[in-house]
């Protein structure tokens, strides 16, 4: 048992996670007449856990698992570069049961008491990063990355109005999550800002959101090569850990789509 790895990728676990984590890794001992627990166990149950458990039996065809496996790549490639995300724990094209075709965890290093604007930045970046492969690997894109927007937004409209991380809007909350509690409270809500402020928020927010984007698709595009070998690699395991995916950096290519020929996608 490698416990610094558990302690890690553990970070933040309350008591209640770290005994539901065993208790799902004492299952998989069990189902293989095991008394005892290995490390397997506990990555297989901590993505049970965290992601939801893999759908292997899923039928998926090639188009997709090809789409699947770039949007990931994508993920992963942008955890993996930028200093305050990451580094890569597993990556994966196998469906889960949260309806999710694969995805991508990143193993955090240490906990942290508090969040910065350049790591939620970061954060933003990662999150379009499938939607970035999609774009520049298909020429189109896909419903896939209707999530990782959100999620997206969510931090980004965060950043503008709680946090004061604009200089446009400034510092003053615009937040209004611990207004009325009630059934139908969106009903009675009322906004304590101005129209043309609503409007500066929304500004920013695109603002910030198009911004990202775009340093996604730069950074992916000098990647170019790991993204094409990272995908490859996925479509042939379906599942990679770090060491694997890290790899993939100390044997750059000369950025070629390893034969895999361009395809337009159905949205």
């Amino acid at each position: 048992m490698d416990l610094k790895q558990i302690a890690q990728t553990t970070a933040g676990f309350t008591g209640a996670d770290l005994e539901n984590l065993l208790n799902e890794a004492a299952i998989c001992a069990a189902k293989e007449n095991r008394a005892f627990i290995i490390q397997e166990d506990i990555k297989r149950s901590f993505i049970k856990i965290g992601i939801g458990t893999e759908k292997k039996s899923r039928v998926i065809s090639d188009k997709e698992k090809r789409i699947t496996a770039y949007h990931e790549a994508g993920h992963a490639i942008l955890f993996h570069v930028l200093p305050d995300v990451g580094p890569v724990y597993t990556v994966s094209i196998i469906p889960t049961g949260n309806g999710a075709a694969g995805y991508t965890m990143p193993l955090p290093e240490r906990d942290e008491m508090f969040n910065t604007k350049g790591k939620m930045q970061q954060d933003i970046i990662v999150g379009l990063g499938g939607r970035a492969a999609e774009e520049l690997i298909f020429d189109d894109i896909t419903t896939g990355a209707s999530q990782d927007i959100k999620m997206a937004t969510k931090t980004a409209r965060s950043m503008v109005t709680k946090y004061g991380f604009s200089s446009n809007v400034g510092m003053v909350n615009y937040d209004s999550d611990d207004d009325e509690v009630f059934i139908g409270r969106d009903l009675a809500h009322t906004r304590s800002y101005s129209e043309s402020v609503a409007r500066t928020i929304d500004d920013e927010v695109k603002s910030m959101i198009d911004h990202c984007y775009s340093e996604a698709k730069k950074i992916l595009t000098e990647y170019n090569d790991v993204l094409h070998q990272c995908a490859k690699l996925l479509i042939e395991k379906e599942r990679i850990n770090r060491d694997e995916f890290e790899e993939l950096f100390s044997h750059p290519t000369d950025g070629g789509d390893d034969g895999m020929d361009s395809v337009v996608l159905e949205v």
